[in-house]
């Protein structure tokens, strides 16, 4: 995958990617599964790196707003979400608009072999894809 530290900043033609726009009424395209679920994964990969400077800069505004830097956006990831900090496997389900928000939902299986189903909400600012939240839906121990 592509390295960046924000979508504004990678090359032209991944730039046309992610500045594709949604209306509100607009049904979701394979295209908008792509960009969403490369986002995502580059996301994880600067989790997986400890590069949370990185991994902030897929994080929307508001998100940025409440943990204030990158450290304290890593930290809470960390302690909240390690799955997504060290996942062991991770696979893309629905892209989908649930009134009015675009969510993906991703299946992580973490270090130690725990399904967790986790839904990230995404929203566009500027034309770019952005994270604008992640809820844990689901953990199966598999046991």
């Amino acid at each position: 995958p592509p390295t960046h530290t924000n979508t504004s900043r990678c090359s032209s033609a991944a730039s046309d990617v992610y500045k594709r726009q949604l209306s509100p009424l607009s049904v979701l395209a394979d295209e908008d599964d792509a960009v969403v679920q490369q986002i995502i994964s580059d996301q994880i990969e600067a989790f997986k790196a400890d590069d949370f400077v990185t991994a902030f800069e897929f994080a929307s505004p508001s998100i940025k707003q409440i943990f204030g830097s990158p450290s304290r956006f890593g930290a809470m990831v960390k302690e909240g979400y390690p799955m997504v900090w060290r996942p062991s496997k991770v696979v893309f389900g629905a892209l989908s608009d649930r009134g009015g928000n675009t969510v993906q939902t991703v299946l992580i299986t973490d270090q130690g072999g725990v399904l967790h189903v986790l839904d990230y909400q995404l929203i566009t600012i500027g034309g770019d894809w952005q994270i604008n939240g992640v809820n844990l839906r689901k953990s199966n121990s598999g046991a």
